[in-house]
């Protein structure tokens, strides 16, 4: 028969504890020194196992079986009720600081669904846990938010400070999803006031040409994707041209990429005409595309080529001192330095397959092929000269014959 509250006040405590059930696998166990504690009993996977919801009368009847239900549904899904509620208890013993919930929220959630948890973690190590690693969750405020991304902003990384400032906030969501917090400080700090949207108008300064590069061939990432993100600033192309890139439109003997109408923005045929430099990096992709046609083969398969996001995904580990910048920006950063060493804009719009609007461009058809070569070979000269200067890494010397 279901238990009443009247039936479970008679109950009386024995020598030894006994149990009362009320239906469902929910029972109240009463234990020899006088307390009712409800537990739920039930299978899952062949396997018995019994899950406690706490003391009667602080959980009264109609919580007990409020709870029961809800382990039903738990069950239901695959999930353990027991293994849940172990699990809140190691939560509750664990050290409450940040750092401690950090690890925790890593394994939990980020490693789980995040596609680069490394970026992630080096947020949390380099700014976040230095500055409040030690405080107890309850105790980080709005001012501790304000004082890690006002640091970041002084060394002129903006949008790297607002990334702190989202992290921040995922990461004190999940603390008061599982009750260890009630107020979110990172939330409380709006976006707007630590960096506005990210301005598409960079252009790398020549010893951040240097900086970055150096910090690309220092790194662990492939050797093929340092030497595509190299040849996207030699080449001034647009990433989707490089990553789709095949074989049989790069002529090497005579150092030229002829890129198809259809692969080009404005479905109009382009040439890149490749310094030494290129070429001597093309060559060794040849040999690390392993006979795929492709110049980036896919790390799954030599017939498809690397996503559309990899490069994205490997210029964002880079740890290098240079402003926040995109993969598109380095056209326009060999443009910058192209107009100011004095060469001719309408040889640099035709290097990018600009289209020249208005008259002009209806009277110049001109495509300029000696002047883009030497251009170009002198944009590839200029990038090595900053890589050289303050170089400590061993990077190939491409392309050189002295």
């Amino acid at each position: 028969m279901a238990l009443t509250d009247t039936t479970i006040r008679t109950l009386r405590p024995k020598a030894k504890a006994y149990q009362k059930a009320d239906g469902g696998g929910l029972f109240i166990e009463v234990m020899p020194g006088g307390k009712l504690v409800w537990r739920m009993r039930y299978r899952r996977k062949g396997r018995q196992e019994k899950v406690t919801f706490g003391e009667y009368p602080a959980i009264p009847l109609v919580e007990a079986r409020r709870r029961r239900e809800e382990a039903k549904a738990m069950l239901a899904r695959g999930e353990s009720p027991m293994k849940l509620k172990q699990d809140a208890k190691a939560l509750e013993r664990e050290p409450d600081t940040v750092e401690a919930f950090t690890r925790r929220w890593i394994a939990e959630v980020v490693e789980k669904t995040n596609a680069n948890p490394r970026n992630v973690r080096r947020v949390m190590d380099k700014d976040i846990l230095p500055a409040i690693g030690n405080k107890r969750l309850n105790e980080v405020n709005v001012s501790d938010v304000h004082a890690i991304t006002d640091k970041i902003k002084a060394r002129g990384a903006d949008q790297v400070a607002l990334l702190t400032r989202n992290v921040m906030k995922r990461l004190f969501s999940y603390a008061i999803a599982r009750e260890r917090m009630t107020f979110n400080p990172a939330a409380a700090v709006e976006a707007r006031f630590i960096a506005t949207a990210r301005s598409r108008d960079v252009a790398l300064r020549a010893d951040e040409i240097g900086k970055l590069l150096r910090a690309l061939y220092a790194s662990s990432m492939r050797r093929a994707h340092k030497l595509a993100l190299h040849l996207l600033m030699l080449c001034m192309v647009r990433k989707s041209e490089l990553i789709e890139a095949k074989w049989e439109e790069i002529d090497l003997e005579k150092g030229a990429w002829h890129i198809p109408a259809e692969r080009m923005k404005k479905d109009k045929a382009h040439v890149v005409y490749l310094s030494r430099q290129a070429v001597a990096m093309f060559e060794e992709l040849k040999q690390l595309a392993c006979g795929s046609p492709y110049v980036l083969p896919s790390r799954g398969s030599l017939r498809h080529p690397i996503s559309k996001t990899t490069l994205n995904a490997a210029i964002r580990t880079l740890e290098a001192d240079v402003r926040d910048f995109v993969i598109h920006d380095f056209r326009r950063t060999a443009s910058t330095h192209l107009h100011e060493a004095g060469f001719n804009s309408d040889w640099i719009e035709k290097a990018l397959a600009h289209e020249t609007k208005g008259i002009r461009g209806v009277y110049n058809r001109a495509q300029y092929a000696d002047q883009r070569k030497e251009m170009l070979q002198w944009w590839a000269d200029f990038v090595d000269a900053q890589i050289e200067e303050g170089r400590k890494v061993i990077l190939g010397r491409f392309g050189n014959t002295a």
